[in-house]
């Protein structure tokens, strides 16, 4: 066998191999996938590390079923909404002002339900119209800035994390750059999993050598606090939770949506490029946004973030030559199993904010840059007026309104996020304004990095 030929049937490895392949692509989304949760719970929304799991590997399962079982791509938390998290932890108007984060975390959830339903609407006039048609809406001279908004809205939270305690913090952000950079083989497409790991060994030093931190009231406490690792049970059900229904929430998740489906098509563009088969075609981008929407839908439905497929896992199907999606379906059963272990999700909780902070520092800045990519690689003419308008506008619109704008539509209170007021506003003016010159399918490597890849 050609060492260079890629296997597309794993099976013919022999079944240990399928499982150790599994189990890489499992490393490759479980540092980022959690790491949602744990950015969301220091905002003081209660999302769950073993439902975000739990859903991470259901919505994979049903993302293969919707296409034909033939797509190797692994669906796991997405980052683009945490800026809506984020605003709705915040939030203290209208209904939200006494509301408890439990309640709040159900509301949210609701507006990612009806984000997903946005992937199932673009699949049907995707279906009806063409691709083309739609995506002429959406070029980079507006999906760019807004993912560039989403990073920057995020950067103050990565900073206030960061500064509880700046040593560990650089510990993570340095462990992150150096196996990114100089890191081989598996460790190169890990490198978030690694500096949570390798902060995390230093945290457990500075704890047992009596560091500690100070917390909002001013007080003294532990760097690491174990007590709910020692109360979880070895075994237990995600604790599910159904989600609640309001137009601000709605208004607040499922615009982002926006950002997500540019990432989705971006890297259903990159897999199809990696493999060699265009997937765009066959089984057909209508179909893998049904399984997108689905995914987070369901995900939302009961208390889990929104899903997105993972370039992560892109990486290893590069790096492993291994085209098989039956080891992706092996990484979403182990992410299944791990969903019903609490003492596992409870010692990846008790991951002191600081690590948390330091990874952000990456994370965020890579989504703006994203942004930055996406519109230096489609060639967005800056020069041109419009181009220029359509850009400034969204950047003022997603930064300016940091509270976003609250008014009230026949009792009801609603508000519109920053972000929420940046994509409208670029999508209306892209309409309007003459001189539109994108064209999808013209420059297939910029569309193939039109996303946010974690």
């Amino acid at each position: 066998m050609n060492p260079n030929e890629p296997i597309r049937d794993a099976r013919k490895l022999g079944t240990p191999k399928m499982l150790v392949l599994g189990l890489q692509h499992m490393f490759a989304m479980f540092g980022a996938t959690i790491l949602v949760p744990i950015l969301v719970q220091q905002y003081g929304l209660p999302l769950d590390i073993q439902t975000t799991l739990f859903f991470a590997g259901i919505g994979t399962l049903f993302f293969h079923v919707c296409t034909k079982f033939r797509v190797p791509a692994f669906l796991g938390s997405s980052f683009a909404f945490l800026g809506g998290f984020s605003t709705m932890a915040n939030l203290n108007t209208g209904i939200y002002a006494d509301m408890s984060p439990q309640d709040k975390l159900a509301y949210t959830c609701g507006g990612i339900v009806v984000a997903g339903l946005l992937y199932l609407a673009l699949s049907l006039v995707i279906r009806l119209v063409g691709v083309k048609k739609v995506m002429r809406f959406l070029p980079p001279v507006v999906t760019g800035p807004i993912i560039v908004c989403i990073g920057l809205t995020l950067a103050p939270s990565a900073v206030s994390n960061a500064s509880t305690c700046w040593p560990l913090a650089l510990i993570a952000l340095a462990t992150i750059i150096i196996f990114n950079i100089w890191g081989k083989g598996m460790f190169k497409i890990i490198p978030i999993l690694m500096g949570v790991v390798v902060s995390y060994i230093a945290a457990l030093i500075m704890n047992a050598c009596g560091v500690t931190v100070l917390n909002a009231a001013g007080e003294a406490i532990p760097l690491i606090d174990f007590t709910a690792v020692r109360e979880a049970s070895i075994l237990g059900l995600p604790p599910f939770q159904m989600a609640k229904f309001d137009l601000t929430a709605i208004l607040v998740m499922a615009p982002i949506a926006l950002a997500t489906m540019m990432e989705h098509i971006g890297d259903m563009s990159a897999i199809s490029a990696t493999v060699g088969q265009n997937f765009i075609q066959e089984p057909g981008l209508h179909r893998t946004l049904v399984g997108d929407g689905i995914a987070t839908s369901l995900a939302g439905m009961f208390g889990g973030p929104a899903n997105t497929t993972y370039g992560e896992n892109t990486g290893v199907l590069v790096l492993s030559k291994v085209h098989d999606p039956r080891v992706i379906r092996l990484a979403a059963v182990y992410a299944i199993v791990l969903s019903f272990i609490p003492k596992m999700a409870d010692i990846i909780g008790s991951m002191p904010s600081a690590i948390v902070g330091g990874v952000s520092f990456i994370l965020y800045g890579m989504i703006s840059a994203i942004g930055v990519r996406n519109i230096v690689e489609n060639n967005v003419d800056l020069t041109k007026s419009r181009n220029l308008i359509i850009a400034a506008v969204i950047l003022v619109c997603g930064l300016g309104f940091s509270s976003g704008i609250t008014f009230t539509v026949a009792g009801t209170s609603i508000t519109l996020t920053g972000l929420a007021i940046a994509a409208l506003a670029g999508i209306l003016l892209n309409a309007i304004l003459p001189g539109n010159d994108y064209e999808f399918g013209v420059n297939p490597e910029g569309d193939q990095n039109r996303g946010i890849h974690q």
